[in-house]
């Protein structure tokens, strides 16, 4: 669970904290070129890290820097709770006259107050086995040391935070690029990619992990499509699989591979996915733009709340959104505002508890945000 997200100097994140403690999940409204999206990128370069980019020209060109300003660092800071022990891992990169890219100049692990390793430009140095005494080696300083400091088995906690980190789950579905074809190898799936085009990748690889995953999205799909039986996921030619969808109603049957089913059911799927992920691996962070898009009104109340209820007890949601139903499934403790004056601002936070505190609406917060009362 994620504690803490501090970024700075990042698109149009600057000097932004971001401290949602222990909520198991969170709302971020705004007005479009609020910042909200960007929240999304920036835990993006997180995740690609620990999935292995570790080439600083791979997570960040100089047009990240907000309004090109390379006086001042690139910075991200994450602290994070997992199984009891609090994380914290920060890196930075500027932008020096004369360079062709960023280079990484400070970057750290810490883990219940004793650091895993530090990084001050090209010097690493890194505790053995958490105790003070300290290795030390040199890297290129065009190159994040996370993905290359050796783990030394799987309850280490650097492997803890490396693994936690990549398996999150960042979404911006573009539904119509959805694929239900994979390969039958599923030992390096990483996860859903962001628009979710590996979309029957996904549901290959999850239910090969744990079948009882699929029991779990299946008992959300059949709430929102009342004539859904079941999936089949057989073999077509040598190494490749197919997703087909099987409808009954009234006794009479029939079958859609998922590129026939319409943008909202693919987004069906992806929140029965993104729901058996959480339910039957380990906990995970679901970062999710829009969870709404292309949903019915009728849809999107019964869709958040089952998405909520998932993550209630294990697991941490962070969604946006602009929709009145998906706002009014949450309680307005945890709904954040972010907003800006102008595109030459940065984005600011302000939890709605704090907004009715002082005055800035009053009676029902949708509407209030509806009339157009918390304009910036």
């Amino acid at each position: 669970m994620i504690n803490r997200l501090y970024v700075n100097n990042f698109r149009t994140l600057e000097n932004f904290d971001l401290k949602i403690g222990e909520m198991s999940s969170v709302l971020l409204l705004g007005r479009n070129g609020a910042g909200k999206t960007t929240v999304g990128m920036a835990l993006e370069v997180l995740q690609k890290i620990a999935r292995g980019t570790n080439r600083v020209g791979e997570l960040l060109v100089p047009a990240d820097l907000s309004h090109g300003r390379s006086e001042s660092p690139v910075r991200f800071e994450m602290t994070a709770t997992l199984g009891g022990r609090v994380y914290k891992y920060e890196v930075a990169f500027d932008f020096p006259s004369g360079f062709r890219e960023l280079r990484v100049v400070a970057e750290s692990l810490v883990v219940d107050g004793s650091a895993i390793y530090t990084r001050e430009l090209a010097q690493v140095r890194l505790a053995k086995d958490g105790l003070a005494t300290e290795a030390t080696f040199r890297i290129d300083w065009h190159v994040v040391a996370l993905p290359i400091v050796q783990e030394q088995n799987r309850v280490d906690p650097l492997s803890i935070f490396k693994r936690w980190l990549s398996k999150i789950l960042i979404l911006r579905p573009v539904p119509s690029l959805a694929k239900g074809a994979s390969i039958q190898n599923f030992a390096d799936f990483t996860g859903p990619d962001t628009r979710v085009v590996n979309l029957g990748a996904w549901f290959s690889g999850l239910v090969a992990d744990s079948p009882k995953a699929y029991s779990i999205g299946s008992e959300y799909l059949s709430q929102v499509l009342p004539d859904f039986s079941n999936i089949s996921n057989p073999i077509i030619g040598r190494e490749t699989r197919s997703m087909i969808f099987h409808f009954l109603k009234d006794g009479k049957s029939t079958a859609h591979f998922l590129e026939d089913l319409s943008d909202g059911e693919r987004c069906f799927l992806i929140f029965a996915l993104t729901i058996a992920s959480n339910a039957s691996l380990e906990p995970v962070l679901c970062f999710w733009d829009e969870p709404d898009n292309f949903l019915a009104p009728d849809e999107v109340g019964l869709s958040i709340i089952a998405l909520r209820q998932a993550f209630d007890s294990r697991g941490q949601l962070i969604i946006t959104s602009h929709n009145p139903e998906a706002m009014r499934r949450f309680p307005e403790s945890n709904s954040i505002f972010l907003s800006r004056r102008s595109h030459l601002e940065p984005t600011v936070i302000t939890f709605v508890e704090e907004m009715r505190a002082g005055g800035q609406f009053s009676g029902n917060f949708v509407n209030a945000l509806l009339r157009g009362d918390l304009a910036p």
